[in-house]
């Protein structure tokens, strides 16, 4: 497994490197719920790679890599039979648009966080995606710059450990 190391203080290391990266804008947490704005604390594989096709070209991975379409979405709603997975829209639950006129969503690293098995509450839509130009606190994921996302991913990152301490 290549896998980088998280710390709070917003420092991404990946193969002896240090990228800058934004995180949840509550910090990092043992207790994930829906909501809490918290990156969690722990192992997070890399499951898939989303890509914008129409702005980037396919990104070089060592998971899957699918383009999305408009009409991808991802349910956030805990009470929902969807919870934690990505949906077509429109979509009668509570959900998150993929598609996104920001380039926030252009490349989504998709990170194994409450997937096997799903529970209710326990937090979804946990992605390793771009950042903004000031690394604005993200609502739980991780966010690095499209250079230094396209980098990581080429390079075989397969899991992001995120820890509390450095």
């Amino acid at each position: 497994m290549t896998e980088a190391v998280l710390f709070r203080e917003g420092v991404l290391r990946f193969r002896g490197e240090s990228f800058r990266a934004s995180l949840g804008r509550t910090g990092i947490t043992a207790s994930k719920h829906e909501g809490d704005g918290a990156t969690p604390l722990g192992l997070l594989p890399l499951r898939r790679v989303l890509y914008r096709a129409d702005r980037i070209a396919k990104p070089r991975a060592n998971v899957p890599a699918e383009p999305i379409a408009p009409g991808d979405g991802w349910c956030d709603d805990p009470r929902h039979k969807d919870y934690n997975r990505q949906v077509v829209l429109p979509h009668p639950a509570s959900h998150e648009q993929l598609w996104r006129d920001d380039p926030l969503y252009d490349v989504i690293g998709v990170l194994g966080w409450n997937d096997a098995p799903i529970e209710p509450f326990r937090g979804s839509a946990i992605f390793l995606h771009v950042a903004t130009h000031d690394y604005s606190p993200t609502a739980g994921c991780v966010a690095l710059l499209l250079r230094d996302l396209m980098r990581i991913l080429a390079d075989g990152l397969s899991a992001i450990r995120v820890q509390a301490a450095s």
